[in-house]
């Protein structure tokens, strides 16, 4: 099979398995906590971070960046040509839609529901600024730094943590701000709320590139990581 075929089906895939621990675990939270916002944040964070977790140490040796900000900062630093980072986006947005829908039905609500809760301001906006800034830097600076084996639980501890200290509760993730306009959930972002998300996201990811070469100007080998990437797609 293609290479770039099954590290797209990885992004998908881990995409979409990530959306369905943000928005599942929305769900479950405001049932079982329905009068408790700060426990379900709590919940939902704390399920987000873990899946993270999870996903990360299980799809890295072939493709888990989950995140289109992500794979472009990649490419912006030359770790992949363009035609293989616009393969992964697109698989990143539609494996975000596909794990909105499988939450939803897991639920018994109905596969898509436009969302209705507003998240919009200058507050929130640099709540995403400042998530996706500080998520380039855990993941760049763990790879750049040769610790490529630990962004798993690097990436896990600071969005479970980045839930809680900003302001937007860090969505951080254009493909997951997409898909969560598909829930009306605990979860969701109304659709009118998302662009100037995903455009905060896009400013985080300028801001967080320029610091990541300013801090890690030069790129290891990270072998552990290369190995196991080229064991799984041989």
């Amino acid at each position: 099979m293609n290479v770039l075929v099954r590290r797209a089906a990885a992004e998908f895939i881990g995409t979409a398995f990530l959306v369905m621990a943000v928005v599942g675990s929305g769900v479950m939270a405001s049932r079982l906590s329905p009068h408790d916002v700060g426990l379900q944040l709590l919940q939902n964070s704390l399920a987000t971070g873990a899946a993270l977790v999870a996903l990360i140490v299980a799809l890295q040796p072939v493709s888990a960046s989950f995140n289109p900000v992500v794979t472009l900062v990649e490419r912006a630093l030359r770790m992949i040509d363009t035609t293989t980072a616009g393969a992964l986006i697109g698989a990143q947005v539609l494996g975000g839609l596909a794990g909105t829908v499988a939450a939803n039905l897991m639920f018994g609500l109905d596969a898509v529901a436009w969302s209705s809760h507003e998240r919009t301001g200058p507050a929130l906006w640099l709540g995403e600024v400042i998530a996706t800034v500080g998520l380039l830097l855990v993941i760049f600076g763990a790879v750049r730094s040769g610790r490529a084996d630990r962004v798993a639980f690097a990436v896990g501890g600071y969005i479970t943590a980045a839930y809680w200290f900003t302001s937007s509760t860090s969505f951080a993730n254009p493909a997951v701000t997409i898909a969560r306009t598909v829930t009306d959930t605990f979860a969701g972002i109304a659709p009118s709320s998302a662009p100037a998300f995903i455009l905060a996201q896009l400013l985080g990811g300028a801001a967080g590139f320029v610091l990541v070469r300013f801090l890690y100007p030069s790129l290891p080998a990270a072998p552990a990581v290369v190995a196991a990437r080229r064991k799984v797609l041989s």
